[in-house]
């Protein structure tokens, strides 16, 4: 039932401030970006100092996704088990504890062991910070508060590349040792306001929404499409190929991919908040909808285009379309979790599909661009993301007063 002026009854005005919480997680989720962003860029050459190969180097990176993709569903029921702050207490000590630890690491085998662990405990924070995020998230501001902690994640991103190179030109280990006391500060400031009096619901109120019980749901089916599409585009081949088109076919120096994938990056800012505030007044599958074709029909441009200028345009708007469809394609998970409560199982289903796409993105589009060209390999996942769109087209909307989370 809604209300003549357009309100759900029991659910806040969407001008109405977003509960405390939901902060505390955007500032935890900031400073563990920062974190990340510091080790990212220091952690090959790190490891190359143990005297191994590339292919050696990379695999300390890769065991990290292929931990958080294998332990992805076990965190889900983790999660709805135990609750989602015991579990993002713990998720962070195990991040903090072997981040550390890697500064002190003497052999490659303790590299690849810390690593491993590290991905089960950033799985298990992951999960349960998003599904704490939903829960704590009233109806009619979910695009809002999804769009803060996706621009928390954001920022951080850029800030800490920056300063973890700072920091490696007077140690090399020096990033990995502050990362892990970013995680302490998270854990004793963020842990405790959010045991607060004030806090979170009590978690043996909360029941728990499973994978089985919401995989009918078209909008939920539509979400597992599109984050795979993005996890595709944006985590795969973006990072993956962008570096070696701008070399190999646009002839320009390393640096420019940097700037690419920043100006990528810009457009992402620039649309993050307003596809929060769009998802929260008209309904998620507009922005969904946009975004998706915009940055899809962007991508698919990219391997053609011989000019640089261009192509740093043709970045930028998959940038904007990117930052506009990342709130409500979050907030569309969490309206179909709805008043269930919890929903770790439901949330690792939803992770694990962008995992996927940022796995096999790589994968076959390198294997594409190296026998027939980038620009197939462009063309192919763009075509991905205009078929998320398509699939959002059919799928019913999911916002509160605005329609149902559909069958």
């Amino acid at each position: 039932m809604v209300e003549q002026d357009g309100r759900v009854p029991g659910v806040p005005a969407r001008g109405a401030r977003l509960p405390r919480e939901i902060y505390v997680l955007v500032g935890a989720s900031f400073a563990i970006a920062i974190g990340f962003g510091l080790v990212a860029p220091v952690l090959p050459a790190f490891v190359r100092s143990f005297d191994v190969g590339i292919t050696a180097a990379s695999a300390v990176i890769s065991v990290f996704a292929l931990s958080r993709l294998l332990f992805a569903p076990m965190a889900g029921s983790v999660v709805s088990r135990f609750g989602e702050l015991p579990v993002f207490v713990w998720g962070l000590a195990v991040v903090a504890a072997t981040t550390g630890g890697l500064a002190f690491a003497t052999a490659y085998w303790q590299l690849i062991a810390l690593r491993l662990i590290a991905g089960v405990g950033s799985t298990m924070f992951t999960i349960s910070a998003v599904s704490l995020l939903v829960r704590l998230s009233p109806a009619a501001q979910r695009g809002r508060a999804t769009s803060l902690w996706a621009t928390g994640f954001l920022l951080g991103n850029i800030a800490g590349p920056l300063l973890g190179g700072t920091l490696a030109a007077i140690d090399i280990r020096a990033p990995f040792l502050i990362y892990a006391g970013l995680l302490v500060l998270v854990l004793t400031v963020g842990g405790r306001m959010l045991r607060s009096p004030d806090g979170p619901v009590p978690e043996e109120a909360a029941p728990s929404a499973r994978f089985r019980d919401v995989l009918p749901n078209r909008a939920y089916r539509a979400a597992l499409v599109g984050n795979f599409a993005n996890g595709w585009a944006v985590f795969g081949v973006r990072i993956a190929l962008v570096p070696l088109v701008v070399v190999e076919s646009l002839g320009r120096e390393d640096a420019f991919g940097g700037i690419a994938l920043a100006v990528f990056a810009a457009g992402n800012a620039l649309t993050l908040l307003p596809g929060g505030r769009i998802a929260d007044r008209l309904g998620r599958r507009p922005p969904l909808i946009t975004g998706l074709a915009v940055s899809g029909a962007a991508t698919a441009l990219l391997g053609y285009t011989a000019s640089p200028w261009l192509f740093l345009v043709l970045s930028l708007v998959a940038g904007l379309g990117s930052g506009l469809l990342n709130p409500p394609l979050n907030a569309a998970v969490a309206d179909v979790i709805g008043e269930r409560g919890r929903g770790g199982s439901v949330l690792a289903g939803f992770q694990m599909s962008a995992d996927l796409g940022a796995i096999s993105g790589p994968l076959i589009a390198g294997a594409l661009a190296e026998g027939v060209g980038y620009g197939p390999a462009f063309a192919l996942t763009g075509v991905l993301s205009l078929a998320a769109a398509l699939v959002w087209w059919r799928a019913p909307e999911t916002l509160p007063g605005r329609g149902a989370a559909a069958r």
